[in-house]
């Protein structure tokens, strides 16, 4: 099916308005973008945070005339008299196919890959997790998962108890499993998440040293000698004191998620429990470690 897109410098106050009305006139969906590389960092759970200058993108059957559409929304009386719009076509393409040929087999430390369920295996001698994200973030392409896998990759894991807090994909939890742990537990907020990690898992044949739960549900004894949690800074502040109480004396800790001007901050909450070491960077992300006092 072809598409075009209709495209609308305006405010963030006048971003959702515009938003409901464009829907309302027969847009298939809506996005926002930053309209002049302005950070947002860490919104609250709920929230939709805009930029100042947002660019909304709604889509529409190529079919359909804009122009009438246009014409009525410089009219609108919160709309800036210097309104700006840009109509494109936007080429139909299979974008499940295009996210899939771009993501390849990737090597994270000396002797850990990390490969798409759909992709040939470059090393069959090597320790291989076979990936198929689904609707759970974790892939290995973002820096913080990368730090997380390296970090896991220079561990002797062999025998040795994981937890993967906020497991995501399982990404983490199956490359645990696979370099030698003897048994990981994946916590995660959302069932979806518990759903790809046992998948993952599964396609892993690690299943059986796996398991998964919901932050309520996980055992009120959980303890482990080492824990990874790659979230990010608001959370891993907010749960500082539930995260240290999962690790035993003298076991590991790996933080990642954050900003590079973030880690300060977290590496002080944590100092109270752990002896932090100096952190790893990545691009504009950091990974924290630490060992339990």
């Amino acid at each position: 099916m072809a598409w075009i897109q209709l495209r609308i410098h305006t405010g963030k106050q006048e971003a959702e308005l515009l938003s409901d009305l464009l829907m309302e006139l027969g847009s298939v969906s809506i996005t926002f973008e930053d309209g002049q590389d302005e950070p947002i960092f860490e919104p609250k759970l709920g929230e939709t945070p805009l930029w100042t200058d947002t660019v909304v993108i709604a889509l529409f059957d190529a079919n359909m005339d804009l122009q009438p559409i246009v014409e009525m929304l410089k009219n609108l009386p919160y709309m800036s008299q210097d309104f700006a719009y840009k109509i494109e076509q936007i080429e139909d393409k299979d974008w499940v196919r295009e996210w899939m040929d771009a993501f390849h087999p990737i090597k994270f430390g000396q002797r850990l890959w990390i490969c798409p369920s759909w992709r040939e295996i470059p090393d069959p001698q090597a320790v291989n997790v076979i990936l198929d994200p689904g609707l759970a973030f974790g892939t290995g392409t973002h820096p913080t998962t990368a730090l997380c896998l390296e970090w896991l990759d220079g561990l002797d894991l062999a025998g040795k108890e994981v937890v993967d807090f906020g497991c995501g994909s399982g990404i983490l939890a199956v490359a645990a499993l696979k370099l030698g742990a003897d048994k990981v537990t994946g916590i995660d907020i959302d069932y979806q998440a518990i759903d790809a990690s046992k998948a993952n898992a599964e396609r892993n044949d690690v299943a059986d040293r796996l398991s998964l739960y919901l932050p309520q549900d996980q055992p009120a004894d959980l303890k482990t000698e080492i824990l990874v949690a790659n979230i990010l800074a608001g959370p891993l502040r907010e749960l500082a004191p539930l995260i240290a109480d999962l690790v035993q004396p003298g076991g590991k800790l790996a933080l990642s998620g954050l900003l590079r001007e973030q880690a300060e901050e977290i590496s002080e909450c944590y100092a109270q429990w752990f002896v932090m070491d100096e952190p790893a960077h990545k691009e504009d992300w950091t990974r924290l470690t630490g060992v339990r006092k």
